[in-house]
């Protein structure tokens, strides 16, 4: 066998591998979750989310039921990728939990809680904006940057969430377009 003969087909094994490979991972992060597996994670999704937001003199995420939300959400308004970024990002919570705690995130203390959603927190986004970007455009937002943001949305959204923990005008009078908050007091749940 001549010299560019072999050369041609270790690059020709090397490149119909990494299609393969590509093409198999691209399959498997568009498949569509199970509902039966995202409800299991439940009870984890409640505390994230009451880590977030906890309950204090106001109701927290899990008076507000912002789990159900969550997981109504991420099963019924978006696509696979995104399905499956979330429930990877579950696993790896869990996995990172029992590494650094030798226990499941539901058994942890309330410092250690933190400490893991800080973690995470901390590694949701690249420093750069332009990489993260790029990663919203090609996979979809990273785990805990979803996760958070339908903490916050399902939080505000709920009759809790909106007539306890923020300022509800329940008949609201003329339309002012700025207008300055008083000392102390709730942000406004209505616009």
């Amino acid at each position: 066998m001549n010299r560019r003969t072999y050369i041609k087909s270790i690059l020709a094994v090397g490149v119909l591998g990494t299609a393969s490979y590509s093409l198999f991972k691209w399959l498997d992060i568009n498949q569509p979750i199970d509902v039966k597996s995202l409800q299991g994670y439940e009870p984890l999704i409640a505390e994230l989310a009451e880590v977030i937001i906890p309950r204090t003199d106001t109701p927290g995420a899990k008076d507000a039921f912002v789990h159900q939300f969550i997981i109504k959400v991420i099963l019924n308004c978006n696509h696979a990728r995104q399905q499956q970024i979330f429930m990877r990002g579950l696993e790896d919570l869990e996995q990172y939990t029992n590494d650094q705690y030798q226990q499941s995130f539901l058994k942890c203390s309330q410092a250690q809680k933190e400490s893991v959603v800080q973690y995470f927190s901390d590694h949701a986004a690249y420093s750069t904006e332009l990489l993260n970007k790029v990663q919203k455009r090609l996979w979809g937002q990273s785990f805990f940057t979803k996760f958070r943001n339908l903490t916050v949305e399902g939080y505000c959204l709920s009759e809790p969430g909106a007539t306890q923990g923020l300022a509800y005008d329940y008949i609201p009078g003329n339309f002012m377009a700025c207008v300055p908050l008083q000392a102390n007091q709730k942000s406004w749940a209505t616009k």
